[in-house]
């Protein structure tokens, strides 16, 4: 089950299911999902596609609520190239997939009976942030870049970028030259996921590190004067999501880190430590870009400072341990008093 950046979906009938999976993701479009959105549903329906045309299942009319469960099934037990199976989260993406294409088809007349109505999810996974950096660490990855030359001055801005506002590489990539308010200190992220916009802080460290690399480097990469992404790379075009991933992954690695992850590993942090710090966990939603507030609570369950002084505090053998050690303090300080000398009269 390949992750696919692009699958096309070949039409031999038009009346049969390929057909009308290019009028869903046209109808798609047209409600004005987003491009990723879309994307990331084709890639889903020509995989349900290709396992049903191995099976001469070629219409709609043809998939029953047992043949959705036999790909289910598939989908279980399926292993990726490395040996994995498929995380639940992406299995239950896959369904979901499904069923807003078979729902739209019943919507449509296109079928009498929507056989995914009553297909049950995995359950959902709570999964928590595979890794947390230290602010050593942190520090440690940001100052890997060369500073001396104009490609570490645009990684040192994209990594201060990162670190301090928390966005997602994606939202990184899409940054114009106009999203950073300097008197205010914000960065603006415009359709970020879900299409939606929000309004993050950047720090003025962050900041500094993004006037450098516009008064100094930019123009140095700038080919066309109409192209107002903010970070460029070499052929003066923006930098695509997936360079971000390999770049930052590269310094983790200079600086000798053996924790996994990339972009997402500063944003991970940003989040956690600022709980740890006292910030509300609204404001944190409000700054990740997060629709329900539980997506950010799983964030509470990697916070563990302040858990682990409650447990110093207030655990039974903790407790006994201070108690001993008051004890031992006492009767250290009785033993250690001089006694009176006699004096004779």
């Amino acid at each position: 089950m390949p992750r696919q950046k692009t699958a096309l979906i070949n039409i031999t009938d038009p009346n049969g299911m390929a057909a009308h999976m290019l009028r869903y993701l046209e109808w798609m479009a047209i409600k004005n999902y987003s491009e990723r959105t879309t994307n990331a549903r084709r890639v889903d329906l020509h995989n349900f596609n290709t396992w049903c045309e191995e099976r001469s299942l070629h219409r709609a009319q043809d998939i029953t609520k047992p043949i959705l469960e036999r790909y289910q099934r598939h989908l279980f037990y399926y292993r990726k190239e490395n040996g994995k199976p498929l995380s639940f989260g992406r299995q239950g993406v896959l369904m979901i997939s499904l069923k807003g294409f078979f729902k739209w088809l019943a919507r449509n007349n296109y079928i009498l009976y929507n056989p995914a109505s009553e297909i049950d999810l995995p359950k959902r996974e709570h999964r928590l942030p595979k890794a947390i950096l230290t602010a050593e660490e942190a520090e440690s990855i940001l100052n890997q870049p060369d500073i001396t030359e104009a490609l570490g001055i645009r990684d040192r801005a994209i990594l201060e970028t990162f670190y301090s506002t928390g966005i997602r590489r994606a939202e990184l990539a899409a940054l114009t030259v106009y999203s950073i308010d300097r008197d205010r200190g914000t960065v603006f992220v415009e359709q970020g996921k879900g299409k939606k916009d929000r309004v993050v802080p950047i720090g003025e460290r962050a900041q500094r590190w993004v006037e450098k690399y516009l008064n100094e480097v930019r123009s140095q990469y700038s080919v066309d004067p109409s192209e107002t992404t903010l970070f460029l790379n070499y052929k003066g075009r923006g930098i695509v999501p997936d360079s971000l991933s390999f770049m930052v992954r590269d310094y983790i690695e200079q600086a000798k880190i053996n924790k996994t992850g990339s972009c997402h590993l500063f944003r991970h942090t940003m989040a956690t430590v600022m709980l740890e710090n006292g910030a509300d966990i609204r404001f944190i939603q409000e700054m990740l870009g997060h629709a329900r507030l539980d997506t950010t609570q799983e964030y509470t369950r990697v916070s563990i400072t302040k858990l682990k002084e409650i447990h110093n505090a207030t655990h039974p053998t903790a407790v006994l341990k201070r108690r001993k050690q008051s004890k031992d303090t006492v009767t250290n300080a009785v033993t250690d008093t001089p006694k009176p000398t006699d004096t004779v009269h």
